[in-house]
C-alpha cells in the first residue's frame, strides 16, 4: 500500500517523502508546484501535478494507487499575506482540504496525518509552555484556517470509519543532513533561513522586531525545531494510525525557547562573519514567548528528537544555503538521483 503526500515538493513535504522512502515505505506525491519545486521530491516518489481540490486528480491518484493514509502538508502559511488577503486562506487551507477530506473518506481511506500550527493558540496570559489544553484564540486567518480544518477533522472522524493525527508545529527550521532537501522558497520570511541568507550575503541586511520584550534580551523567544525531527515525529503519527490508537493533536517543539538574537549569533558564530541587523518596532500580535509542551507528543506517540540544538538546526540551515549557491537545476536533478541510489 501506498502514502499520499500532498505538498510533497514544498520544504516539510519533501523532507517528509524522504523519511518515508528511508524506511521503506511507497511515495506518492501530489502537488500544485505553486511554491515546491519539482526538483525537491525524491525520484523514487511517483510525482502527480494537480492541486488537492481536483477530483479529477484525486480520483487518477486514488485509481492507480492503493492509497492507505495520506499526510497533508499542502497548504499556504505566511501570516502576513492570510491578513491581507484572507479568503485565499480560507480557501486554500480549510475549503480544498474538506475536498480532498470528502475525496478520501468515499475512497475508504481512513488514516489522515495533518500539518497544523501552533498559530491556534494565539497570544496566552503565560510565557509558560503551551499545552494542547490551552485556549485557542487563533489571531491571523492562517491559524483561523487552520483550527477550521481541525474542527473537521474531529467531527468526520466521529462521523465516519476514519482517524487522524493533527500535528501542531512550532518553528520548524533546519536542512536534511545528508543535504537531500532544505528550505528552498524565494522570500521565505521564516527567521533562521533570512538570517542564513543575510549571512551569506543573499540579502543586504535583516530587521529584528522588538526589543523591548521581557525576556532575557529584549527579543522575541520561539521554539524551534529541527524539520527532521519533525518529519519523525509524523513517521510516529502514521504508526499510531495503523494502530488503530484513534485521533489524537499533539503539539511539535522541544520545549526550549530562544530569542532573535540568540538565533543571529549562532548564525553569526558558526559562518563566522558579521552581517547587518536593523532594530525595528514590535509587530501586532507578535507574543514576547511562544515554547511547546510537547510531553504529548513523546508519551503518547513515542517521539524522542535526535536534532534537540539550535546549533544543529543552524549549521544544517547555512549548509543547505551553500549548497544551493551556485546550483543549477540540473545540478539539483543530478545530485537527487544519486543521493536516491545511496544509503543512509
Amino acid at each position: 500500500m501506498a502514502l499520499l503526500v500532498t505538498g510533497g515538493a514544498g520544504y516539510i513535504g519533501s523532507h517528509m517523502v524522504w523519511t518515508l522512502l528511508d524506511v521503506g515505505e511507497d511515495v506518492v506525491v501530489l502537488d500544485n508546484l505553486s511554491t515546491g519545486f519539482r526538483w525537491a521530491v525524491a525520484p523514487a516518489a511517483r510525482f502527480y501535478l494537480g492541486d488537492v481540490a481536483d477530483p479529477e486528480v484525486l480520483k487518477k491518484i486514488f485509481i492507480e494507487n492503493d492509497i492507505e493514509a495520506i499526510i497533508h502538508f499542502a497548504g499556504s502559511a505566511v501570516v502576513p499575506v492570510s491578513v491581507t488577503d484572507p479568503l485565499s486562506y480560507y480557501d486554500n487551507n480549510s475549503g480544498k482540504t474538506r475536498v480532498l477530506l470528502s475525496a478520501a473518506i468515499k475512497a475508504g481511506i481512513r488514516n489522515f496525518v495533518f500539518s497544523s500550527t501552533a498559530a491556534v493558540y494565539g497570544q496566552q496570559k503565560s510565557s509558560a509552555p503551551v499545552k494542547e489544553t490551552a485556549p485557542l484564540n487563533p489571531e491571523n486567518p492562517y491559524g483561523q484556517s487552520k483550527l477550521m480544518t481541525e474542527m473537521m477533522l474531529r467531527d468526520a472522524a466521529a462521523a465516519y470509519d476514519f482517524d487522524y493525527v493533527a500535528l501542531r508545529y512550532f518553528n520548524v527550521a533546519g536542512a536534511d543532513p545528508h543535504l537531500r532537501a532544505g528550505q528552498s522558497t524565494s522570500g521565505a520570511t521564516h527567521l533562521i533561513k533570512v538570517a542564513c541568507e543575510a549571512a551569506l550575503g543573499k540579502r543586504d541586511s535583516i530587521a529584528v522586531y522588538g526589543f523591548d520584550y521581557p525576556t532575557h534580551d529584549g527579543t522575541g523567544v520561539r521554539d524551534y525545531i529541527h524539520v527532521s525531527d519533525l518529519t519523525a515525529a509524523h513517521l510516529k503519527a502514521l504508526q499510531h494510525l495503523r494502530q488503530g490508537r484513534g485521533p489524537l493533536v499533539a503539539n511539535c517543539g522541544y520545549g526550549n525557547g530562544y530569542s532573535v538574537l540568540d538565533v543571529l549569533n549562532m548564525v553569526t558564530r558558526l559562518n563566522g562573519h558579521s552581517f547587518k541587523i536593523n532594530m525595528a518596532p514590535r509587530r501586532p500580535g507578535d507574543a514576547a514567548s511562544v515554547v511547546a509542551d510537547a510531553t504529548l507528543a513523546r508519551r503518547v506517540l513515542d517521539w524522542t528528537p535526535k536534532h534537540d540544538s539550535l546549533e544543529t538546526i543552524v549549521r544544517n540551515s547555512l549548509d543547505w544555503e551553500l549548497f544551493l549557491m551556485n546550483r543549477s537545476v540540473d545540478d539539483l536533478h543530478s545530485i537527487h538521483r544519486a543521493l536516491a541510489a545511496a544509503s543512509f
